[in-house]
């Protein structure tokens, strides 16, 4: 087990550090661009990467599936929360919408009775009402995050662990095959919506770079996820998923010159806190079963 994560923890970290720079790239290009391209630029470089990958590992039948339905509502939710925390990162500080999209997991102990039947335990209640706490803190009156705006970012953190529910009925499912309609519905789809809401406009050198490299950070990204979850378990690697707050902030002071108050920073804390002490109790829980 420990050689299996000194194997997937590298590759985890990287991962996250190019999730990370994939907002912040977004969050600078959706300013002068629109959204919808932007995302896409994204789903398209992590289909460029992912369907090679796919075919190397399961061969021609990499996009066969008995769960077709299922596999195009988990990416239609996927393409929400993006478009979602994309459209917010339009008007909020990259570190406290990162801090916001944290919020999934508690969303998804709320909706684990109603979707899969499963009993929240006290301690997944518990954790859940914490990070609410957080988020309060974060959307106090005067804030940087008091904004409409928010909204977005909520439906996101909603739509996400609603993409993550629906994962979790595809298990039996191979990995690749999960992974290349992740990509492929979100190209189709915001392929489709730009041929009707396209507005031509003279892209520069810079601008055509970020594009390129926000697809390259997008497929890297996903790609050394993939691998690190085929080295160790979600339950070993799922703590590690908040130093991507660290990874924001950064990115959020050198790129933007932005960096949360010492109160924005409390409500934060109280987030992650919650969000990882209920990871740990679930890795905990799962070594007793």
């Amino acid at each position: 087990m420990q050689r299996g994560l000194a194997h997937a923890l590298p590759l985890f970290l990287v991962a996250g550090l190019c999730l990370s720079g994939l907002d912040a790239t977004g969050k600078y290009l959706v300013r002068d661009h629109s959204l919808l391209l932007v995302v896409w630029a994204r789903y398209a470089g992590q289909m460029l990467f992912v369907t090679p990958f796919a075919y190397h590992r399961v061969g021609k039948s990499f996009w066969r599936t008995r769960r077709l339905r299922l596999h195009l509502v988990r990416s239609l939710m996927l393409v929400l929360a993006t478009l979602g925390f994309f459209g917010g990162l339009r008007y909020l500080p990259l570190a406290e919408a990162s801090a916001i999209t944290f919020l999934a997991p508690m969303f998804i102990v709320a909706l684990s009775w109603p979707l899969l039947r499963e009993h929240a335990p006290a301690a997944r209640k518990i954790a859940s009402i914490t990070g609410f706490v957080g988020i309060l803190v974060l959307l106090r009156p005067g804030s940087a995050v008091m904004h409409p705006a928010v909204v977005l970012l909520v439906g996101a953190a909603v739509a996400n662990a609603l993409y993550q529910l629906l994962t979790r009925k595809l298990l039996d499912e191979s990995p690749n095959t999960t992974l290349f309609y992740s990509a492929s519905v979100g190209t189709v789809v915001l392929s489709l919506a730009l041929l009707v809401t396209i507005d031509v406009q003279p892209i520069g050198g810079t601008a055509l770079a970020l594009f390129l490299l926000m697809g390259l950070l997008a497929g890297l990204g996903h790609w050394c996820l993939t691998h690190a979850y085929m080295h160790a378990p979600a339950s070993l690697l799922t703590p590690f998923t908040y130093l991507q707050i660290l990874w924001a902030t950064a990115l959020g002071f050198v790129v933007f010159d932005q960096h949360p108050d010492g109160v924005s920073a409390v409500g934060m804390a109280i987030i992650v806190a919650s969000g990882l002490s209920l990871a740990l109790w679930e890795r905990r829980r799962r070594r007793l079963l």
